[in-house]
């Protein structure tokens, strides 16, 4: 035992001796040395002086947008202001309809009444634009609202919103608000409806007789009826 122990010590000494002789030879100790002495805290970094600036004020131009630098101010138009028209009261109370007795026209009844008012409007004076509007249950109740055809009333009719006139056949005047952006007929129009117990199924020929007069003819659609 005594003999494999010093055996053992005089490998591990020849062993480190070996490496230290290896190191050496490297040169390891030596460049370890030099990186500690370049990197010490002791030793100032070099500091690197700053180029002085000038310090300059300019007034330049403001820049427009090379989009519109080119072009001219701009211009203004005209716009169309449109305002409510507000009806004179005509002291008449109209009661609301009972919307739950509605009754609807046939396709033979509706058909048979714009037949006949298409009829009625060739034998019209033809001075005068003319137009049949068959009536649905839209235009006679709930909402009261009566569109015209958009074609004529470009022709027609004011491109601004006018009190329109409508005349019935016993020479009454009902005005109305035209609202010419929606080619219609709002106030008003409810009250010439209830007055001539319009319901649905009903035609109608409007005959313009001066740019805010219409003369309207009525063909019933109970008239088929049997």
């Amino acid at each position: 035992m005594v003999l494999a122990k010093v055996t053992y010590e005089e490998l591990r000494r020849q062993r480190v001796e070996e490496n230290r002789k290896k190191l050496e030879e490297l040169r390891l100790p030596y460049l370890s040395q030099n990186l500690r002495e370049e990197h010490s805290p002791l030793k100032p970094s070099p500091v690197k002086r700053a180029t002085p600036r000038i310090v300059r004020k300019e007034t330049v131009a403001v820049r427009r947008s090379r989009r519109i630098a080119d072009k001219p101010a701009p211009q203004y138009k005209e716009v169309v202001i449109y305002e409510r028209i507000q009806l004179p009261r005509s002291g008449r109370n109209y009661k609301r309809r009972d919307l739950s007795n509605r009754v609807y026209a046939s396709d033979e009844v509706r058909t048979l009444a714009i037949e006949k008012a298409e009829h009625l409007e060739s034998n019209l004076e033809a001075d005068y634009p003319t137009f049949v509007k068959p009536m649905t249950q839209s235009h006679v109740t709930g909402g009261f609202w009566l569109g015209l055809p958009s074609g004529f009333c470009r022709r027609n009719l004011p491109r601004s919103d006018q009190t329109v006139t409508l005349i019935d056949e016993r020479a009454q005047d009902y005005p109305t608000v035209y609202l010419a952006r929606k080619c219609g007929l709002s106030g008003g129009w409810r009250g010439f409806s209830i007055d001539h117990e319009l319901v649905d199924g009903d035609a109608l020929v409007f005959q313009l007789i001066n740019p805010t007069t219409f003369k309207v003819y009525i063909i019933r659609a109970n008239s088929f009826k049997e």
